[in-house]
């Protein structure tokens, strides 16, 4: 099991799955009635070791954040990935800059449901060849609190660390496929041979251009103040209202220079 066989595993998991593609039954309209979820992925490879997640407990998180190797005793490697979502995805959530489009829900949560039967298949198959394996946003002592807007295990942070982007403006990753997507990761005792990130500062690929703060409906993101997590996540909740089961908005990831790419600085 090397680096090479888990990117082409889950790339064919990610191209074949029927879970990748929104269902007539499932579909909230028939306008999303087989929409494609998400692209190809990317992944970075981090050290379970590495003084970075040590610095995301002391001074960044905190420290409720959890350490891979406390999730993992044994671990050798961080396997952090990007699911970009696809055209159709994005290019529906820009019909109207105020709620979130049918695609951009079934994204938000069809496409979870998906990305996390991704990081169990992943796991399941390290695990067969004889290496421990957790996703911690999986595992049962997992937590994120929505008074602090924090977590024992950050998806971001972790991909930041392993060298998969920087953050912007609006406090999303920007990958080399841009920040419209998720992310997710799995811990193991499989030793890989370890990503160096191409970048230093955490805000390096951002240009502060400030689009996704005119583009947030609730004026929640500012050049000034950076992301007021507390009134993006009540327009969240008023999108939870008008949608149930589904919620989202995603309007600072679309219609952005890094919506599917870095910026040109």
């Amino acid at each position: 099991m090397d680096r090479e066989r888990i990117i082409k595993m889950a790339t064919d998991f990610v191209e074949n799955s029927h879970d990748n593609i929104i269902s007539k039954e499932t579909a909230i309209s028939e306008r999303v009635v087989g929409l494609k979820i998400y692209d190809t992925p990317i992944f970075a490879f981090g050290d379970a070791d590495s003084e970075d997640f040590k610095l995301l407990k002391s001074s960044v998180i905190g420290d409720h954040f959890l350490l891979p190797k406390e999730w993992l005793p044994e671990a050798k490697t961080v396997i952090s990935f990007f699911l970009p979502f696809t055209e159709a995805v994005k290019r529906g959530n820009t019909r109207d800059m105020l709620w979130p489009s049918e695609e951009w829900l079934h994204g938000r949560i069809e496409g979870q449901n998906f990305l996390n039967k991704l990081c169990q298949y992943i796991q399941d198959e390290l695990i067969s060849h004889g290496y421990k394996s957790i996703v911690p946003a999986l595992d049962e002592r997992f937590w994120s609190s929505n008074e602090t807007f924090s977590s024992n295990w950050s998806e971001r942070h972790v991909a930041f660390v392993c060298g998969l982007g920087t953050f912007g403006l609006s406090k999303g990753l920007i990958t080399k496929k841009g920040v419209a997507g998720r992310f997710g990761s799995i811990i193991t005792e499989l030793a890989l041979p370890y990503d160096k990130r191409e970048y230093c500062d955490i805000y390096e690929y951002c240009t502060m251009c400030g689009n996704c703060a005119t583009n947030c409906p609730v004026n929640a993101i500012s050049l000034e103040e950076g992301k007021d997590h507390q009134r993006c996540f009540e327009f969240l909740q008023k999108t939870g209202e008008r949608f149930e089961p589904r919620y989202g908005c995603g309007k600072c990831q679309v219609g952005v220079p890094c919506e599917s790419g870095l910026p040109n600085k």
